[in-house]
């Protein structure tokens, strides 16, 4: 009996899947210490990252069997982006002194860019010496056995501007960024990830407060790419990130951008429907899709049935929620 095509075409696309999902859990243990696991998540990290990461990739790896053979190639394909693992090189080719008011100090430049191929979305940043101590300290308190062989460059009393200095911590602070990153759970902490990004993000979200979308939006468009490889086993820490992007496009007039990240950010929300930027995302998205033409009656069969669920609450808007990120 000669077999359906596309019956054939979706069977083997699920042993394929399977095969996948064996590679992508049964990592060897003792390469991750050497380089960065792969990860596909929906769900963020919590008290066991370890069960949580096998969890999520195994609920990730499970697409739906009614899904037609194109679906399920578009979703595969995903799937496999996912599992490309990402390793993060920084380098240090510059600095600046920067004299304001009665203080004096160094600007270091950082330059963050994914290694193994070409790439043209690399991250520049700027910190001090006292953001990499206050950094230092911070993790000394929740790694210090991990930490403990590691040296970081004391204060000088006198020439701390002399360029013999200021060379020699730059290698050093390219070192200690690299070593940092070589382990897993100090580069997938809040404490390390909060040093590449936050001074970036808690500058955009003043732009944003005071209606610099432009600058704002500029802002979050550098720091997104970065985020997004620093929380690979975390995707849905970089929603708020990605909703930001979203309020300004929308703002800027820029419908069409706007429904593209919000997209993105929903997507990352698959099985996060509690969280709080779930149903605010929902109705922005409803308005965006209705402004732009496009379906929005699924997004809405969406919010209703969350709705029926849950007990009435006020829920803020999306741009009421992204005004509040960072706020002391």
């Amino acid at each position: 009996m000669e077999q359906d095509p596309e019956s054939t075409a979706d069977r083997e696309l699920l042993e394929a899947a399977s095969t996948i999902a064996t590679f992508s859990i049964a990592a060897p243990p003792d390469e991750e210490q050497s380089q960065p696991k792969a990860e596909i998540s929906c769900e963020p990290s919590t008290e066991n990252p370890e069960k949580d990461d096998l969890q999520d990739s195994k609920a990730s790896l499970s697409p739906n069997s009614s899904m037609t053979t194109k679906e399920l190639q578009e979703y595969w394909r995903n799937e496999k982006s996912q599992c490309r693992q990402v390793k993060l090189l920084f380098e240090i080719p510059s600095t600046r002194i920067v004299e304001h008011h009665l203080s004096k100090y160094v600007m270091y430049k950082i330059i963050i860019l994914q290694t193994g191929s070409f790439d043209s979305n690399k991250s520049v940043i700027e910190r001090r010496y006292s953001d990499f101590e206050k950094l230092h300290k911070n993790l000394l308190e929740d790694f210090s056995e991990e930490m403990e062989d590691m040296t970081f460059p004391k204060k000088a009393l006198t020439g701390n501007f002399t360029d013999e200095i200021i060379n020699e911590r730059k290698l050093a602070f390219k070192d200690y960024l690299r070593l940092l990153y070589s382990m897993k759970y100090i580069r997938r902490s809040k404490k390390f990830i909060d040093f590449l990004t936050k001074p970036e993000l808690q500058e955009a979200y003043g732009c944003l407060r005071g209606g610099q979308y432009n600058k704002a939006l500029e802002i979050l468009l550098e720091v997104i790419g970065l985020q997004e490889r620093l929380t690979r086993g975390n995707p849905a820490a970089t929603v708020p990130t990605l909703c930001a992007i979203v309020v300004c496009h929308k703002d800027l007039g820029n419908a069409a951008s706007a429904f593209e990240y919000g997209e993105k950010a929903l997507s990352l929300l698959c099985m996060r429907n509690s969280h709080k930027y779930y149903i605010p995302l929902l109705e922005a998205m409803i308005t965006l899709a209705y402004e732009l033409g496009k379906d929005f009656l699924s997004l809405q069969e969406k919010l209703e049935e969350w709705k029926a669920k849950k007990d009435p609450v006020r829920v803020f808007s999306l741009k009421e929620l992204a005004v509040r990120e960072y706020v002391k």
